[in-house]
């Protein structure tokens, strides 16, 4: 039985369905902010997100933190731990990027597993467990882990058996974040009746990252060396994307140039100040807030859901969480007075 490779043909597309909606028409100053691709590559890079595959053996905090060393970076941030002997994909945030990081980690992941059995088991049989496994479960963190030991409910999306041989069970699973795999195991394993533990795990898929857009640390150093030698920037901005590309899962709302300064001061965003958004914003929900020209301006939690976005002229739509975009990228438009209005 081969085991994971980064050939395995998986369905790792975890990006939600939505439609955009236009609210009104508005423009955006040339002299003012640029969009992500075309950041100045120093500034790029403390705004970017490198989709790493995490080599057995460190943990994650030890590679993000070879990350930020090789690109000498004050700081970066993964979005999910994955244990030692774990590979895969691990996005990293660069600089800035990293005030975003919560917004990653709670995205949907999977896995490919290879889950071995204490005995020999017919493979109808552990089929039909494997299929008791959708849907909301129980789980109890394993005593080594980084939360606390509490029972907790957690999504598996689907749990698809790709082979069995012997007592070895290959399964592909897309899940809720925070689902601990060798926990899943062996659960499966008391359902079976004989006993199982996780052999091997392999993430493939985190919101919107995917093994098709891994880089490894070798390839990351070559590319930075490269820079700095020989100012070769194209390799470089391959592996590192804009950090707007994490953010996709989030629902969007896209604002005027007059409403940017006031949101990176802490306004809250009002009605007026949107151009257009996506269809499935909920009240109380997060939402990513961008400028025209794409670039993240913040992060918020909406006051409003999309049906009364699109048919109110005025109020509050959302409350600024998290400001990531520097306050003097885009002028002021407002004074004290006015500021909550924006």
């Amino acid at each position: 039985m081969g085991f994971l490779t980064n050939n395995i043909n998986v369905d790792s597309d975890l990006t939600r369905q939505r439609e955009y909606i236009l609210k009104g028409d508005a423009h955006t100053d040339p002299s003012y902010g640029c969009p992500p691709h075309k950041r100045p590559l120093s500034f790029y890079m403390r705004m970017g997100v490198v989709n790493l595959d995490k080599p057995a053996g460190p943990t994650s905090h030890e590679v993000t933190a070879w990350v930020r060393d090789m690109l000498e970076l004050p700081r970066a941030g993964h979005s999910g731990s994955l244990d030692p002997r774990v590979t895969g994909v691990l996005p990293i945030m660069l600089g800035k990027a990293t005030k975003a990081v919560s917004a990653l980690r709670l995205s949907a992941k999977e896995y490919i597993c290879l889950m071995r059995l204490h005995e020999n088991v017919p493979e109808e049989r552990v089929r039909k467990v494997c299929d008791e496994f959708t849907g909301p479960i129980y789980q109890t963190p394993p005593v080594v882990s980084a939360v606390k030991r509490a029972v907790r409910i957690r999504n598996i999306y689907s749990l698809d058996v790709l082979e069995v041989e012997d007592n070895l069970v290959l399964f592909r699973v897309r899940c809720e974040a925070g689902t601990y795999i060798r926990k899943l195991c062996h659960d499966i394993g008391l359902v079976v009746g004989c006993g199982a533990h996780m052999q091997q795990l392999r993430r493939v898929g985190t919101g919107p990252f995917d093994e098709s857009s891994l880089v490894t640390l070798h390839d990351l150093k070559d590319a930075f060396v490269f820079w700095q030698e020989n100012g070769d920037e194209e390799h470089l901005r391959r592996i590192i994307r804009p950090m707007e590309e994490a953010l996709v899962n989030l629902p969007h709302i896209t604002i005027r140039d007059s409403a940017v300064s006031a949101i990176c001061h802490g306004a809250a965003l009002t009605v007026p100040g949107i151009v257009g958004f996506d269809s499935d914003i909920q009240k109380k929900g997060d939402v990513a807030v961008f400028s025209l020209k794409g670039e993240i301006v913040a992060l918020a939690k909406a006051s409003m859901d999309s049906s009364e976005i699109l048919n109110l002229s005025s109020g509050i739509a959302a409350i600024t969480e998290r400001v990531i975009m520097n306050d003097d990228v885009y002028p002021s438009r407002w004074n004290t007075k006015r500021m909550q209005r924006t």
